[in-house]
């Protein structure tokens, strides 16, 4: 399922025009996207959590020459799925 999926299915169940359903979608994941760049924690309960995971800076290797190369210290969105959609995937 891609984004315009997303929005069909909201506008055909919710009775919305595209456009509304849209954006929803949009604000939706724009307020996700702004807490995780915020450093918080999102939790959407039944379905699992998003939050941003700090990663130390390490000594890489190129894989083609070998060469050992610095890897800079980053932040990554990280989910973790909730327990009831656990369940729900593994039970198919």
């Amino acid at each position: 399922m891609n984004r315009s999926d997303l929005v069909n299915k909201l506008k055909d169940k919710a009775a919305l025009s595209k456009k509304d359903a849209a954006e929803v979608v949009d604000t939706f994941f724009d307020e996700i996207t702004g807490a995780l760049v915020k450093g918080e924690r999102v939790e959407i309960r039944s379905f699992g959590s998003f939050t941003v995971k700090n990663y130390k800076p390490y000594v890489g290797r190129n894989p083609k020459t070998g060469k050992q190369i610095n890897v800079s210290s980053k932040k990554l969105p990280f989910f973790k799925v909730g327990k009831e959609l656990k369940e729900k995937v593994d039970s198919q």
